[in-house]
């Protein structure tokens, strides 16, 4: 008996044995085949140079808005005159659409389109936009409107709804870029913004005036372009961090704080001094869109290009660190 229950006993380790090592040729086998399949998605438009993204849902559709790095190779500096709009509805296909906005359109901008933000409420589009004024020396925010997400968009105001001489926490002349917009879950509107400093306010509900003070956060080592979002009761503030810059977020359970600090969510963005983030939920699933210089041979600080890349959520609600990848996102 002894015996007999002895090879039993062996009969069943080498049965577990060999069951675990044919699973683990199997899954092997499996992520062989799958790395073989994966295409390189990232960057996501490869036929022109795309920076500081945003992006919407609407109508099952995403709309990614960037801005169009235009500088030849030899310039080494920004040189952006238009906006760029793309739609989407898997996330790896893109379409592209006529050029919904340029500088041009403000009639009291003169240079420079930098990041922006669309948000979309009571059936019309509203595109908040980073310009050089033309008469108030300094960086400026300017409002566009359309009825459709790809445009044509137009001035809302005729006029900046942000001028350098309103925001006084910093002398920089270039403080007020970056905005990003949401719409809280009471239907109250707020615009963030800022370099060196943060900035937010209230937005009235007609989305082209400001309804209250400015006020800032004090966040650390906050470079620029803050992303504002909200997860469940969760409140996020993502914003670029040091130069060159990461990224870095912070949580609040109150859209005006306080804000608690996070860490890195995001590490350098590669061949690119900047690094610029969009946060967006689609299809039940949670996605980090953001540039990188990773078009070659001549990609870089100043033509840059969008990829995408998952984002996940703690159980606390706390955020994964992104994981930047060739890849990116997969049919």
């Amino acid at each position: 008996m002894k015996r007999n229950a002895l090879i039993v006993l062996g009969i069943l380790l080498f049965s577990c044995k060999q069951e675990k090592e044919t699973t683990l040729h199997v899954e092997e086998g499996q992520a062989l085949t799958a790395t073989k399949e994966l295409s390189i998605n990232n960057p996501i438009i490869k036929d022109v140079f795309t920076a500081d993204p945003a992006a919407i849902v609407h109508n099952d559709t995403v709309y990614l808005y960037a801005g169009h790095d235009e500088a030849p190779n030899d310039f080494n500096f920004y040189r952006m005159n238009e906006w760029l709009v793309f739609s989407s509805t898997n996330m790896v296909d893109w379409t592209s659409h006529p050029v919904p906005l340029k500088v041009s359109d403000f009639e009291w901008a003169k240079a420079d389109a930098w990041a922006a933000q669309v948000i979309e409420r009571n059936g019309k589009f509203y595109w908040y936009v980073t310009v050089e004024h033309g008469t108030v020396p300094g960086k400026s925010i300017g409002v566009a409107v359309a009825d459709s997400p790809t445009g044509p968009f137009k001035d809302a105001l005729g006029k900046a709804l942000i001028t350098n001489d309103m925001t006084k926490a910093t002398d920089i002349s270039w403080d007020d870029i970056d905005p990003s917009v949401i719409i809280d879950d009471d239907g109250q509107a707020y615009l963030f913004w800022g370099n060196t400093v943060c900035y937010y306010a209230k937005l009235k509900e007609n989305m082209v005036e400001l309804d209250g003070e400015i006020k800032t956060i004090d966040l650390p080592n906050f470079t620029e372009a803050p992303w504002i979002h909200k997860k469940g009761d969760w409140y996020y503030l993502s914003y670029a961090y040091l130069f060159p810059e990461k990224t870095a977020y912070a949580m609040s359970k109150s859209i005006e704080g306080p804000w608690e600090y996070k860490g890195i969510l995001n590490e350098l963005a590669g061949n690119t001094n900047t690094n610029h983030q969009a946060i967006i939920e689609y299809k039940g699933q949670d996605y980090f869109i953001y540039h990188t210089g990773g078009i070659q041979p001549n990609g870089g600080s100043f033509r840059r290009s969008v990829c995408i890349d998952r984002l996940h959520y703690n159980e606390d609600g706390t955020l994964q660190r992104v994981i930047m990848t060739s890849e990116g996102i997969q049919k």
